[in-house]
């Protein structure tokens, strides 16, 4: 299997830690070429990284889709819950930590873009998903295993994503369980064997 890779991409990142957690890691070539590279629309017509091609299915896309396919691969515990409410949890928390991502990756290049009233306004539009996202977060945190499942790596990846990305607007304050949450789960594998770098 080949992955598109960057050390930058949360979703690349979130892909590669579920590829830990199952073991398999070994198992991804890991293909360094930027998203803008026309190389990659032979298997992704979007154009994006992560693109994992496979040796029995194709080329697969996004990271939720990409996720699902790792975790059908190894004999470590399902990421992804089989049926019932803890399935749709950890869909529900993959959703929460994905728009955490969705909402900061267009907010970080449009800061760097001039000003105008309409900018603004969507900057602080995705701010604020981000503040609910992490609220809500802070309410159920203690519920959260130790990257037992897709919704809690997610999270975990999002938040690693605000750290990288928004260090000048730390996230910690007024979040001190889903920090100390954080802090636990940040030194395992699947996390500390894919800290993100420019």
């Amino acid at each position: 299997m080949k992955i598109t890779f960057s050390n930058a991409s949360p979703y690349v990142r979130k892909a590669m830690a579920c590829a830990v957690a199952r073991g398999i890691d070994s198992q991804l070539e890991r293909w360094a070429i930027p998203a803008t590279d026309p190389a990659i629309s032979e298997f992704n017509p979007l154009n994006k990284v992560p693109t994992l091609v496979t040796d029995n299915v194709g080329p697969l896309f996004d990271s939720p889709v990409i996720c699902e396919y790792l975790d059908t691969i190894g004999s470590a515990a399902p990421l992804f819950p089989a049926s019932g409410p803890a399935r749709w949890n950890a869909l529900r928390l993959q959703a929460l930590g994905d728009g955490i991502m969705d909402a900061s990756q267009p907010r970080r290049r449009e800061i760097g873009l001039p000003q105008d009233e309409g900018r603004i306004a969507y900057i602080e539009l995705q701010k604020g998903k981000v503040a609910r996202a992490l609220a809500a977060l802070e309410k159920e945190v203690s519920s959260f295993g130790k990257l037992t499942h897709i919704g809690e790596i997610t999270v975990g990846c999002a938040l690693g994503y605000l750290d990288f990305r928004f260090a000048n607007e730390p996230w910690r304050p007024g979040h001190p369980k889903l920090t100390a949450w954080y802090d636990e789960v940040v030194k395992l594998p699947p996390l500390a064997q894919t800290m993100p770098s420019a």
